[in-house]
C-alpha cells in the first residue's frame, strides 16, 4: 500500500540511506580504528567515514530525486589529485560495497541500491560533490552531516548520520542515525543503535538500526520535567560550547543534577525522547556561526516530540541564510514548559556576564 501521507517516498529513502551510512561508519570504526595505530591527530578515518557516507547518500538522493540539492560539508577536490590516490581508492571501496549489498526489507532497487548498481569512481566523486550547493531561501533542498561528533566516532562513543529535507526555509523531514546510542536510556549497556525521524506534522519516532524499513517505530515525546529532575544535555567539547555558562544557566533554573555530555544530535534524539531536558549550547566567541547540517534534523525532531527550539534569544532559527544560521546566538531546545524558563535564565546570565565585563 501507498502512503498518501506528505513526504512518504522522502521519509523512506531518506531512512534507507542513512542506514547503510550507519552501517559504513559502524564498518570504519571497527576496521580502522580498532585496528590501525593511529598518532593523536590522526583523523583519516574519520576522513575516509566522512567521504565514504556522503558518497553514499548523494548517491541514493540523486537516484530518487535528481532535482534537489544538497548542502553537504565535504567536497572532492582533494580526492581529485595525485596525493589522494590511496585515500580515494579507500573510499571509493567502501562506498561501492555500502550501495551494493544487498536489499533490506523496505529498500528498492530503482533507489541505486543492490548488487546491480555499481557505480564508476567519476561517479562516486561526483557524487560527493554535489554537497556544495550553498542553501537559500526557496526550493527544495537537503542538508547533510555523514559523521557529525568527529571525537566521538574517534572514541568509539556518541556520533550521528544526520539527514533533512528543507522546504522553503522549513525543516520537513529530519532523520539522524546514532549507531552507539543505547535503545533504551534506563540500559545504557544494554543493545545499541537506533534511527531516529521527524516529519513535520506526523510525529517523532524511534526506529531499531538493524531493521527501520520495517518497523513503524516508537512514538517518542518529551515529557514534563521539575528542577529537581531537569538536567542539561551538552557538547563534549569545550570548543563547541561555553560549559561555565551553562552551569550558571542551571544554578538559576534551580539544577541539581549533573548534565550529560555527548557528542553531535544524539543530544537531540536524547532530548526527543526524555533521557536529558534542556539542550544548551552557547556561542564560545564572537563570530562563530553555526552550520544548518548541525541543527536541521534535530530542530523538527525536537518539534514533532513537542519541544520547542530557538536561539538563545528566544528567536527561531532560519535554515533559509545560506549554509549558516547566519548571527544566531547560540541554540535552546527543550520541552514547552521548561524553555521559556531556559530563556529567561540565559538573559539573566547574560546580564550578569555583562555586569562583570564592566567592573
Amino acid at each position: 500500500m501507498v502512503s498518501t501521507l506528505p513526504y512518504a517516498a522522502e521519509k523512506q529513502i531518506a531512512i534507507a540511506a542513512v542506514r547503510r551510512a550507519c552501517v559504513l561508519t559502524a564498518s570504519v570504526f571497527n576496521k580502522l580504528i580498532k585496528q590501525e595505530t593511529l598518532t593523536k591527530d590522526d583523523k583519516s578515518p574519520v576522513t575516509v567515514g566522512d567521504f565514504s557516507a556522503q558518497a553514499v547518500v548523494n548517491t541514493i538522493l540523486n537516484r530518487t530525486f535528481p532535482d534537489d540539492p544538497i548542502v553537504g560539508e565535504e567536497d572532492a577536490a582533494d580526492l581529485r589529485v595525485e596525493s589522494g590516490t590511496a585515500l580515494r581508492e579507500r573510499i571509493i571501496q567502501l562506498a561501492s560495497e555500502t550501495l551494493t549489498a544487498e536489499l533490506v526489507p523496505g529498500e528498492k532497487e530503482e533507489w541505486g541500491l543492490g548488487p546491480k548498481n555499481g557505480r564508476t569512481t567519476e561517479q562516486l566523486l561526483d557524487a560527493i560533490d554535489r554537497g556544495n550547493y550553498q542553501g537559500g531561501k526557496t526550493g527544495r533542498m537537503w542538508t547533510l552531516d555523514p559523521i557529525d561528533g568527529t571525537k566521538g566516532f574517534l572514541r568509539g562513543e556518541q556520533y550521528a548520520v544526520c539527514l533533512a529535507l528543507i522546504v522553503d526555509s522549513r525543516v520537513e523531514l529530519g532523520v539522524i542515525g546514532c549507531p552507539n546510542l543505547p535503545v533504551s536510556a534506563s540500559e545504557p549497556s544494554g543493545p545499541r543503535g537506533c534511527i531516529f525521524v521527524a516529519v513535520r506534522g506526523q510525529g517523532a519516532y524511534q526506529l531499531p538500526l538493524d531493521d527501520p524499513l520495517s518497523s513503524t517505530g516508537t512514538k517518542i515525546a518529551i515529557p514534563t520535567f521539575t528542577p529537581e529532575t531537569l538536567n542539561f544535555l551538552e557538547s563534549v567539547e569545550k570548543a563547541h560550547a561555553k560549559l561555565s555558562f551553562n552551569d550558571r544557566v542551571g544554578q538559576i533554573l534551580g539544577v541539581t543534577r549533573a548534565p550529560t555530555r555527548m557528542d553531535s544530535q544524539a543530544k537531540y534524539c536524547s532530548l526527543a525522547r526524555g533521557d536529558g531536558g534542556v539542550y544548551l549550547r552557547m556561542p564560545v566567541g564572537s563570530g562563530y556561526k553555526e552550520k544548518i547540517w548541525d541543527h536541521a534534523p534535530g530542530s523538527v525532531l525536537v518539534e514533532e516530540a513537542g519541544g520547542i527550539i530557538t536561539d538563545g534569544r528566544g528567536q527561531p532559527l532560519d535554515f533559509g541564510l545560506g549554509r549558516t544560521l547566519g548571527e544566531n546566538y547560540g541554540v535552546v531546545a527543550a520541552g514547552k514548559d521548561v524553555h521559556p524558563k531556559v530563556i529567561a535564565a540565559v538573559q539573566q546570565a547574560k546580564a550578569e556576564e555583562e555586569a562583570q565585563s564592566q567592573l
